[in-house]
């Protein structure tokens, strides 16, 4: 049976180059880097380079870069870090409804702890508003959350302009932008933020090693409490072989960055005029072009998503319904729930997204079967 993977929002695969530095590190340089002997020497070395590499993907200092177990870390030492070390000054925190659950489920954790939380709707395209974000704005307001780009639709936010008014405000913030960074350019100083998450796994590094970008002068309340490594804010160890994959794979996502992306817009711009063409009452999902690179999702109506998920599984096509990371839970979508659509619809998601080495091949190869298992199970679906 001929595979086809596209689902490279949910992970990639580890690049052969991340794989052979990986394993250098654990067999050459397994010292620990808070040693004074050459040992520690050297793998402090690989720290140091790595945590440059990191640094010049999203154009920020190597100062600057917190390494993390991955994005769901990040986002926690951001958000509840901030508020703790904040809280003097004021207790209100605002974010968006569309946020992945490491986000949310942070923000729940300090209203349960005594904070306010105000939760900004977005519109049919999973968009927020600027101009909902002034409104919502208070004296006591010390942190704002928003995703570079949403995990489920793609579509990509207003970062800057909310930058723009957090700075103006006195306000940190904060973007989760586990989609963006390694799949699309990305600059800190560029998006106005204060800090900002990210994941090696998402752009063909290893899983469990992340990455949380700190503006100088601000301070966060550390999650791990230990020895003091990351600049007292994240005490442990650090793992060294996850680091230096995370390293490389910066490194080649930058040099690679223009190949890359035009060849995943192209090849989804290919797909989404397939799918919107050839399968009747197909809909695109999130904003229609500002959106990430290579990522489309669509809902169909008249279709079982978890069905369908599995009969692609079947055929050889992996994909996934909305998130990877709630795909053991058949609630409706949050995201899609957020944007103003009906259960049923939302119940039909599809998201397909691409990577690098995708190929058109591959899109016809989907195309060869999608279209008659939508018919065929809207065909079930119309005798119930």
């Amino acid at each position: 049976m001929q595979r086809v993977y596209m689902d490279y929002s949910a992970t990639t695969p580890v690049a052969p180059e991340v794989i052979a530095i990986m394993t250098e590190v654990m067999s050459a340089n397994w010292g620990n880097p808070s040693s004074q002997h050459f040992y520690g020497n050297e793998a402090r070395q690989v720290l140091n380079r790595s945590r440059k590499q990191v640094a010049e993907l999203i154009g920020a200092g190597d100062h600057e870069i917190v390494f993390t177990s991955g994005g769901t870390e990040a986002d926690n030492l951001a958000i509840i870090g901030t508020a703790l070390a904040r809280q003097n000054k004021g207790r209100h925190l605002i974010t968006s409804a569309v946020e992945h659950h490491a986000v949310l489920h942070a923000f729940h954790y300090l209203e349960r702890n005594g904070f306010e939380v105000t939760l900004l709707p977005v519109d049919a395209y999973g968009q927020v508003s600027v101009e909902q974000f002034k409104q919502a704005v208070r004296k006591d307001t010390i942190l704002i959350s928003v995703m570079h780009a949403n995990n489920e639709v793609g579509s990509l936010q207003p970062i800057a302009e909310i930058g723009e008014l957090a700075r103006e405000s006195g306000i940190v913030f904060h973007s989760d932008a586990i989609q963006t960074v390694g799949r699309m350019p990305v600059n800190v100083d560029e998006l106005k933020v204060d800090l900002l998450s990210l994941s090696a796994h998402k752009f063909y590094g290893p899983k469990g090693i992340g990455a949380l970008y700190v503006r100088p002068g601000l301070s966060l309340n550390p999650l791990m409490l230990g020895g003091g490594q990351e600049k007292q804010m994240r005490s442990g160890t650090e793992n060294l072989p996850g680091i230096a994959g995370l390293g490389l794979a910066a490194q080649m996502a930058r040099e690679e960055m223009p190949i890359r992306v035009e060849r995943m817009q192209q090849l989804a711009e290919h797909l989404i005029l397939r799918i919107v063409n050839e399968i009747p009452r197909a809909y695109i999902t999130g904003h229609p072009r500002l959106r990430i690179p290579g990522h489309t999702s669509f809902v169909f109506g008249s279709v079982d998503g978890t069905a369908l998920l599995t009969f692609l599984d079947e055929a050889g096509i992996a994909a996934s319904g909305a998130a990877a990371c709630s795909a053991n839970s058949f609630a409706v979508s949050h995201v899609l729930k957020a944007m103003g659509m009906k259960d049923e619809l939302a119940h039909s998601a599809l998201r397909l997204t691409l990577g690098k080495d995708s190929t058109t091949e591959e899109v016809d190869r989907l195309l060869e079967i999608l279209p008659g298992m939508i018919e065929q199970q809207r065909m079930l679906w119309s005798l119930q």
